[in-house]
């Protein structure tokens, strides 16, 4: 008798168990690692509440080990896992476990699955992404769910009718990311990086969560508040919202209730009294707290808890009639460092909350009050900081497309280019409207996209006319926004004074300190190389003896400082990349710095 052919058979039982089988997941030696890098939890990082200004009780941070494959963009999902990563650290981190890089012509797959607590039950279920760059897809259980394309801004999904009865939920997403090969908004992130174009940022890097709610739910909110009338505005969307629907809002200052307001049908509340007048400033940061509470007659089924801060950002002449940045009717001198949010361990990604803190921690004590977000959007939890720290905040919009010359006219984008960045700007704006720390958008960076100029700066003001608008930070100018913005290294230049827009030096310093054992390669470069401590200390002394005339004569209202850190090539930082030395006295630095603050 002839004995049966075994092999497809135990080839057909073996499979799924050869599907299961892969790389145990191990951390990668990071070549210059922080001082937070070994303290990167596996399974829990960034375990903190990703949305400080709308909280809820009841949440799941899916943030810790996933299967993930690299994959080319025409085929499928893997039929075998690569390994795992750490998410929420991008692909091309060493904290992710991965340290690859991707082109334009990968995908990556991340997969995991998660248990719905039965508490829940009954109610709908959101996937929420921070941060995923750029083109995501999100399929549960096998169902295709949605998409979105946006590098920088946290996206929201409903997915409770793509949940099974079973336990276990399966969910796949799938991030292509083309960085600098397509026109979408990247910042410095390029393939090839080199001088001021940095390592790229792919895929999820910001928290991902899951959040039960009611059938009706607030979506946002946004606060107005009115320094001038010590009152508030505030507009509500809902999800699902009923006729009979009202929204009774709380407000408490240091616990204590100020007043609770009531609206009924309708999603607003104005002028809202505040009894007690404190205003949010560098010096005293003062945030107000917020209870939501939304419902109707059969009681409440959402309630959100929040906080804001009571400022204003305006323009207007000083005594001697030049035209100033005013804070809460105040001229205030800015000053601050270029911020670009680049570490050497995890990229995009700071390795833990607290050493993004660490950051802002000292720029405050080296006496700056103020920072530019370079090209680059941060967490919810950053600006949450800043708020609280009491920072003042440039953003700028994340640049992408062609770039210009100081001398050449603006680009003319393609139709789907220009919508995908007023897109993206119009989510940065939205999703960061109510950080009081934000004072001012910057549209453009040197040219980097720059298109329609005039528009932009309409667009911006018709989707927030609470803060100002910077349309081009360092060349060509349009004669539109609220500043004129130039940049000069390594020594500070000022414009001269403008009747109706305030002047500002957005960029200059630059001076360069290799500090050895803490750079991210040997040859590295700044826009003027400093011997020592000693020299780098009093050149910066000796540029900002320069501001403080500027200040006076034409009148510049503010300063950049370039930069934090050092970023990748770049010696130009307060601190080496690794933030391991700081490289001048930071007292020295206060002293110095603090003498801008007097009027």
């Amino acid at each position: 008798m002839k004995k049966p052919n075994l092999l497809p058979f135990l080839f057909l039982f073996s499979f799924p168990f050869f599907l299961a089988a892969q790389p145990v997941w191990h951390p990668i030696e990071c070549s210059l690692p922080t001082a937070w890098s070994d303290s990167v939890s596996v399974n829990h990082p960034w375990p903190e509440y990703p949305r400080p200004q709308m909280v809820r009780d009841a949440w799941m941070n899916l943030n810790g080990l996933w299967d993930y494959g690299i994959r080319l963009r025409y085929q499928e999902k893997p039929w075998k896992w690569d390994g795992q990563i750490r998410v929420p650290f991008p692909v091309e981190s060493c904290l992710s476990g991965v340290h690859r890089s991707v082109t334009a012509n990968q995908v990556i797959w991340y997969h995991r699955v998660f248990t719905v607590p039965e508490k829940w039950n009954g109610k709908r279920i959101l996937l929420h992404l921070e941060a995923s760059d750029w083109e995501t897809k999100v399929w549960v259980n096998e169902r295709f769910v949605g998409i979105h394309q946006g590098g920088y801004d946290p996206f929201t999904l409903d997915i409770t009718d793509y949940l099974a009865e079973e336990k276990e939920q399966d969910l796949l997403i799938s991030v292509w990311d083309p960085t600098d090969k397509e026109t979408q908004p990247r910042g410095k992130q390029v393939s090839n990086p080199r001088g001021i174009w940095y390592t790229s940022t792919s895929g999820i890097w910001q928290t991902v969560w899951l959040e039960p709610v009611s059938a009706s739910w607030l979506t946002s909110y946004r606060v107005y508040p009115d320094v001038d009338r010590k009152s508030l505005d505030i507009r509500f969307t809902f999800a699902h919202p009923g006729p009979d629907d009202k929204v009774e809002v709380t407000v408490f200052y240091k616990g204590k209730a100020l007043i609770t307001a009531k609206a009924e049908g309708k999603g607003e509340l104005n002028n809202i009294p505040l009894s007690e007048v404190h205003l949010w400033t560098p010096e005293h940061p003062d945030l107000y707290d917020l209870e939501i509470k939304y419902g109707n007659r059969n009681g409440i089924f959402d309630e959100v808890k929040g906080y804001f801060g009571l400022r204003k950002v305006s323009l207007g002449k000083d005594r001697r009639g030049v035209m100033r940045i005013l804070l809460n009717n105040r001229f205030v001198f800015q000053n601050g460092p270029l911020d670009q949010g680049f570490w050497p361990d995890g990229i995009y990604t700071p390795p833990t909350e607290e050493a993004m803190k660490y950051d802002l921690e000292m720029i405050k004590k080296m006496g700056f009050n103020m920072l530019r977000k370079h090209v680059k959007v941060e967490s919810r939890r950053y600006y949450y900081w800043c708020d609280r720290m009491g920072i003042l905040v440039w953003q700028d919009m994340p640049g992408g497309d062609r770039y210009i010359g100081p001398k050449d006219p603006d680009i003319v984008r393609s139709e789907y280019s220009a919508r995908q960045y007023k897109q993206e700007l119009a989510q940065m704006i939205t999703t960061k409207f109510n950080h009081p720390s934000i004072i001012m958008w910057v549209a453009f960076n040197e040219g980097w996209g720059q298109f329609d100029t005039p528009a932009i700066v309409d667009y911006i003001r018709s989707l927030d006319p609470t803060r100002l608008v910077d349309a081009a930070s360092g060349w060509s100018d349009r004669g539109v926004g609220d500043v004129l913005d130039v940049h000069h290294y390594p020594n500070p230049i000022a414009p001269e004074a403008q009747e109706d827009r305030a002047i500002v030096l957005g960029e200059y310093g630059g001076l360069g300190l290799s500090v050895p054992d803490h750079t991210w390669v040997k040859k590295n470069w700044g826009y003027i190389k400093m011997k020592g401590v000693e020299d780098l200390q009093k050149k910066y002394q000796s540029f900002f003896n320069q501001i403080l005339i500027y200040k006076i004569k034409p009148g510049l209202s503010a300063c950049v400082y370039t930069q934090t850190t050092d970023v990748e090539t770049e010696t130009n930082g307060l601190m080496t990349y690794d933030r391991k030395v700081v490289k001048m006295n930071p007292e020295f630095l206060k002293k110095i710095n603090k003498k801008a603050y007097k009027n």
